[in-house]
């Protein structure tokens, strides 16, 4: 694609971020997921790069705002912020996912068991309504907030654990994992069954830490393999 079809094509992208039919300047919330709904449909490529100048004028806010949307997904290791240099979406490579879905295993192991200690109905509620919600978007095709809802799952389920340095390890953690998803797996298939996410919280809700413990690391046997397996596969082509 020569310069200025890639241009074209990224002002193309862009201009599908706005929220239909809302009133009134957006907020950092309201365009947060947008964006990186945006990067894990990969309407924004991997290591593709823009400038915050453009993301302003698209959502008709200061580049102020920008910049704290930009700050939450640098944070996040998302995208990668650097001096005099555009913003770039970043692109894990197979040791990189590797050692992600490591340490994950490690995190996740003691944040589900806690979880299951005294769980509260509103914050089970709340996770069911999350599962919903990534049904929804699965069934619409809607793969990039499917990603991401995914993985506010499990940021969820480590909320309820009660350990904040743990549960903020992990945040460091699930928006890579959702990045290395986007890039990697393949399209037709479902990176993380919201079944089994429904599964893993009938367990915490029944208070089974084993069965709790042993879903979670099934559903992450899983994640791991089809990352892994689609990431080597790509590497070799």
């Amino acid at each position: 694609m020569n310069n200025l079809a890639s241009h074209q094509h990224q002002r193309s992208v862009l201009a599908s971020l706005p929220l239909p039919g809302r009133v009134g300047k957006p907020s950092v919330d309201d365009i947060y997921p947008r964006i990186f709904d945006a990067i894990l449909d990969q309407r924004i490529a991997p290591a593709s790069r823009f400038t915050e100048e453009s993301l302003g004028d698209v959502f008709g806010v200061s580049r102020s705002i920008i910049r704290r949307v930009l700050a939450r997904l640098s944070h996040q290791q998302v995208v990668i912020l650097r001096p005099n240099h555009r913003p770039q979406v970043a692109a894990p490579d197979l040791e990189q996912t590797r050692q992600i879905l490591h340490a994950r295993r490690l995190a996740e192991h003691t944040l589900v068991r806690l979880a299951c200690k005294a769980p509260h109905p509103r914050d089970l509620q709340g996770l069911r309504e999350l599962v919903d919600r990534e049904r929804q978007c699965l069934d619409r095709g809607e793969r990039g907030p499917a990603i991401r809802l995914s993985g506010e799952f499990h940021l969820q389920l480590a909320a309820m654990a009660g350990n904040a340095p743990l549960a903020q390890f992990l945040g460091s953690l699930v928006p890579l994992t959702s990045l290395a998803l986007a890039r990697h797996e393949v399209k037709s298939r479902r990176h993380c069954a919201w079944q089994e996410h429904l599964a893993i919280v009938d367990a915490v809700e029944n208070g089974d830490v084993d069965e709790a413990m042993r879903l979670m690391d099934e559903h992450l046997d899983h994640l791991e393999q089809k990352l892994l397996m689609a990431a080597g596969a790509g590497s070799s082509t």
